[in-house]
Protein backbone atom coordinates (compact mmCIF):
# COMPACT_ATOMS: atom_id res chain seq x y z
CA UNK A 1 0.00 0.00 0.00
CA UNK A 2 1.08 3.40 -0.65
CA UNK A 3 2.12 5.65 2.72
CA UNK A 4 1.09 9.06 3.30
CA UNK A 5 3.63 10.10 6.52
CA UNK A 6 2.75 13.60 8.30
CA UNK A 7 5.32 15.74 10.05
CA UNK A 8 3.53 17.37 13.02
CA UNK A 9 0.22 15.75 13.15
CA UNK A 10 -2.45 16.96 14.94
CA UNK A 11 -6.49 16.54 15.45
CA UNK A 12 -7.48 19.40 12.91
CA UNK A 13 -5.71 19.29 9.49
CA UNK A 14 -3.27 16.60 10.21
CA UNK A 15 -6.36 13.66 11.20
CA UNK A 16 -8.19 15.51 8.15
CA UNK A 17 -5.24 14.81 5.84
CA UNK A 18 -5.11 11.31 7.23
CA UNK A 19 -8.47 10.55 6.37
CA UNK A 20 -8.67 12.32 2.83
CA UNK A 21 -5.71 10.12 1.90
CA UNK A 22 -6.74 6.60 4.05
CA UNK A 23 -10.28 6.15 2.13
CA UNK A 24 -8.21 6.58 -1.36
CA UNK A 25 -6.33 3.57 0.48
CA UNK A 26 -3.01 4.91 2.03
CA UNK A 27 -1.45 3.97 5.30
CA UNK A 28 -0.54 6.52 7.42
CA UNK A 29 2.68 7.76 9.50
CA UNK A 30 1.82 10.12 12.06
CA UNK A 31 4.63 12.09 12.99
CA UNK A 32 4.69 14.65 16.32
CA UNK A 33 6.22 14.82 19.73
CA UNK A 34 3.34 13.97 22.03
CA UNK A 35 2.97 10.15 22.13
CA UNK A 36 0.00 9.76 23.82
CA UNK A 37 -1.84 12.08 21.10
CA UNK A 38 -0.35 10.35 18.62
CA UNK A 39 -1.80 7.04 19.56
CA UNK A 40 -5.02 8.74 20.26
CA UNK A 41 -4.70 9.68 16.34
CA UNK A 42 -4.11 6.14 15.74
CA UNK A 43 -6.33 4.62 17.14
CA UNK A 44 -9.59 7.02 15.77
CA UNK A 45 -7.73 6.29 12.40
CA UNK A 46 -7.85 2.74 12.63
CA UNK A 47 -11.26 2.59 13.70
CA UNK A 48 -12.39 3.85 10.51
CA UNK A 49 -10.66 1.42 8.34
CA UNK A 50 -7.06 3.50 7.90
CA UNK A 51 -3.84 1.83 8.50
CA UNK A 52 -1.83 4.14 10.73
CA UNK A 53 1.07 4.20 12.60
CA UNK A 54 2.73 6.74 15.73
CA UNK A 55 6.34 7.61 15.17
CA UNK A 56 6.99 10.19 17.90
CA UNK A 57 9.60 12.85 17.44
CA UNK A 58 10.23 16.37 18.21
CA UNK A 59 10.51 18.30 14.66
CA UNK A 60 13.02 20.46 16.41
CA UNK A 61 15.63 17.47 16.86
CA UNK A 62 17.19 17.40 13.40
CA UNK A 63 18.24 13.69 14.20
CA UNK A 64 15.02 12.90 15.94
CA UNK A 65 12.94 13.56 12.66
CA UNK A 66 15.37 11.88 10.58
CA UNK A 67 14.78 8.91 11.97
CA UNK A 68 10.84 8.83 12.58
CA UNK A 69 10.62 9.27 9.07
CA UNK A 70 13.21 6.34 8.48
CA UNK A 71 11.11 4.33 10.84
CA UNK A 72 8.14 5.26 9.12
CA UNK A 73 9.74 4.27 6.02
CA UNK A 74 11.08 0.93 7.33
CA UNK A 75 7.68 0.30 8.73
CA UNK A 76 5.59 0.96 6.05
CA UNK A 77 7.86 -0.18 3.02
CA UNK A 78 8.62 3.69 2.09
CA UNK A 79 6.80 7.10 2.25
CA UNK A 80 4.77 7.99 -1.12
CA UNK A 81 3.89 10.94 0.01
CA UNK A 82 5.43 13.63 2.66
CA UNK A 83 2.70 16.36 4.48
CA UNK A 84 4.33 19.13 6.50
CA UNK A 85 2.39 20.76 8.79
CA UNK A 86 3.60 21.66 12.14
CA UNK A 87 2.06 24.59 13.76
CA UNK A 88 3.13 26.82 16.97
CA UNK A 89 0.90 27.23 19.75
CA UNK A 90 -1.43 29.98 19.76
CA UNK A 91 -0.89 30.23 23.27
CA UNK A 92 3.15 30.39 23.32
CA UNK A 93 3.41 32.83 20.02
CA UNK A 94 4.68 36.78 21.02
CA UNK A 95 3.88 38.59 17.77
CA UNK A 96 6.30 41.16 16.53
CA UNK A 97 5.30 44.24 13.55
CA UNK A 98 8.13 44.28 10.91
CA UNK A 99 9.96 46.65 12.32
CA UNK A 100 9.21 44.98 15.92
CA UNK A 101 10.56 41.78 14.41
CA UNK A 102 14.76 40.62 15.48
CA UNK A 103 16.36 37.32 15.76
CA UNK A 104 14.93 36.30 18.90
CA UNK A 105 11.29 36.76 18.04
CA UNK A 106 11.63 35.08 14.77
CA UNK A 107 14.54 32.00 14.98
CA UNK A 108 11.88 29.60 17.09
CA UNK A 109 9.44 30.34 13.97
CA UNK A 110 12.09 29.72 11.36
CA UNK A 111 13.28 26.44 13.37
CA UNK A 112 9.77 25.00 13.36
CA UNK A 113 8.24 25.93 10.08
CA UNK A 114 11.00 25.89 7.92
CA UNK A 115 14.49 24.14 8.65
CA UNK A 116 11.81 21.67 10.07
CA UNK A 117 10.85 21.31 6.32
CA UNK A 118 14.02 21.09 4.83
CA UNK A 119 15.08 18.53 7.31
CA UNK A 120 11.91 16.16 6.88
CA UNK A 121 12.68 16.85 3.07
CA UNK A 122 16.07 15.69 3.17
CA UNK A 123 14.84 12.41 4.68
CA UNK A 124 12.22 11.55 1.88
CA UNK A 125 14.03 12.78 -0.97
CA UNK A 126 16.79 10.23 -2.02
CA UNK A 127 14.46 7.61 -1.89
CA UNK A 128 11.98 8.99 -4.09
CA UNK A 129 14.52 10.40 -6.37
CA UNK A 130 15.33 6.73 -6.89
CA UNK A 131 11.97 5.49 -7.24
CA UNK A 132 11.58 8.61 -9.45
CA UNK A 133 8.52 9.14 -7.63
CA UNK A 134 6.92 11.34 -5.22
CA UNK A 135 4.69 13.94 -3.14
CA UNK A 136 5.82 16.80 -1.22
CA UNK A 137 3.23 19.08 0.41
CA UNK A 138 3.82 22.09 2.70
CA UNK A 139 0.76 23.78 4.87
CA UNK A 140 1.51 27.15 5.87
CA UNK A 141 -0.77 30.09 6.55
CA UNK A 142 -2.18 32.36 4.78
CA UNK A 143 0.35 35.45 5.91
CA UNK A 144 2.66 33.59 3.52
CA UNK A 145 1.23 34.90 0.29
CA UNK A 146 -0.36 38.00 1.57
CA UNK A 147 1.24 39.14 5.07
CA UNK A 148 -0.25 41.51 7.75
CA UNK A 149 1.87 43.86 9.58
CA UNK A 150 0.79 42.28 13.04
CA UNK A 151 2.02 38.92 12.33
CA UNK A 152 5.44 40.28 10.89
CA UNK A 153 8.14 37.64 12.49
CA UNK A 154 5.29 34.89 11.71
CA UNK A 155 4.62 35.91 8.32
CA UNK A 156 8.65 36.33 7.59
CA UNK A 157 9.26 32.80 8.48
CA UNK A 158 6.09 31.27 6.37
CA UNK A 159 7.62 33.77 3.70
CA UNK A 160 10.73 31.36 3.98
CA UNK A 161 8.83 28.23 3.60
CA UNK A 162 6.85 29.60 0.52
CA UNK A 163 9.57 31.04 -0.98
CA UNK A 164 11.60 27.32 -0.77
CA UNK A 165 8.70 25.17 -1.33
CA UNK A 166 7.73 27.01 -4.81
CA UNK A 167 11.88 26.89 -5.51
CA UNK A 168 11.54 23.16 -5.05
CA UNK A 169 8.89 22.75 -7.50
CA UNK A 170 10.76 24.28 -10.26
CA UNK A 171 13.79 22.56 -9.45
CA UNK A 172 11.65 18.90 -9.54
CA UNK A 173 9.90 19.30 -12.48
CA UNK A 174 10.32 16.57 -14.93
CA UNK A 175 11.82 14.13 -12.20
CA UNK A 176 8.50 12.46 -11.71
CA UNK A 177 8.08 14.02 -7.89
CA UNK A 178 5.85 16.90 -7.22
CA UNK A 179 6.20 19.94 -4.21
CA UNK A 180 3.68 22.50 -3.56
CA UNK A 181 2.51 24.40 -0.80
CA UNK A 182 -0.81 25.20 0.66
CA UNK A 183 -1.63 28.47 2.21
CA UNK A 184 -4.32 28.32 4.41
CA UNK A 185 -6.06 31.77 4.85
CA UNK A 186 -8.73 31.03 7.13
CA UNK A 187 -8.98 30.22 10.93
CA UNK A 188 -9.57 26.54 11.10
CA UNK A 189 -12.44 25.02 13.16
CA UNK A 190 -14.39 27.13 15.75
CA UNK A 191 -13.45 29.61 18.18
CA UNK A 192 -11.45 32.02 15.94
CA UNK A 193 -11.42 35.80 16.53
CA UNK A 194 -14.15 37.94 15.60
CA UNK A 195 -14.79 38.68 11.67
CA UNK A 196 -12.47 35.64 10.95
CA UNK A 197 -13.53 33.58 7.89
CA UNK A 198 -13.10 30.62 8.77
CA UNK A 199 -13.50 26.71 7.62
CA UNK A 200 -13.25 23.28 9.07
CA UNK A 201 -10.15 20.95 8.01
CA UNK A 202 -12.50 18.57 6.23
CA UNK A 203 -13.18 21.52 3.81
CA UNK A 204 -9.01 21.87 3.06
CA UNK A 205 -8.11 18.35 3.03
CA UNK A 206 -9.24 17.50 -0.56
CA UNK A 207 -6.62 20.11 -1.84
CA UNK A 208 -3.54 18.63 -0.80
CA UNK A 209 -5.23 14.79 -2.76
CA UNK A 210 -5.75 17.44 -5.72
CA UNK A 211 -2.03 18.18 -5.69
CA UNK A 212 -1.37 15.10 -5.35
CA UNK A 213 -3.05 13.68 -8.30
CA UNK A 214 -2.72 16.51 -10.66
CA UNK A 215 1.02 16.98 -9.76
CA UNK A 216 1.15 20.45 -12.57
CA UNK A 217 0.60 23.30 -9.50
CA UNK A 218 3.08 24.49 -7.19
CA UNK A 219 0.47 26.50 -5.26
CA UNK A 220 -3.15 26.90 -4.00
CA UNK A 221 -4.67 28.81 -1.50
CA UNK A 222 -7.55 28.60 0.68
CA UNK A 223 -9.39 31.81 1.47
CA UNK A 224 -13.25 30.00 2.04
Amino acid sequence: MPTLAIVGAGPGMGLAIARTFGSKGYDVALIARNRAKLDDLVGRLTAEGVTAAAFPADVLDDDALTQALQDAAAHFGGIDVLEHSPAPSIGSLSLASPSETDPSNVQGLIDLLFYSAITATRAVLPAMRAAGAGTLLYTNGGGSVDPLPMLGNVNAAQGALRNWVLNLHKELSGTGIQAAHVAIGVWIGAGGPPGVLTAEAEEIAPLYWDLHVQRDEAERVFTG
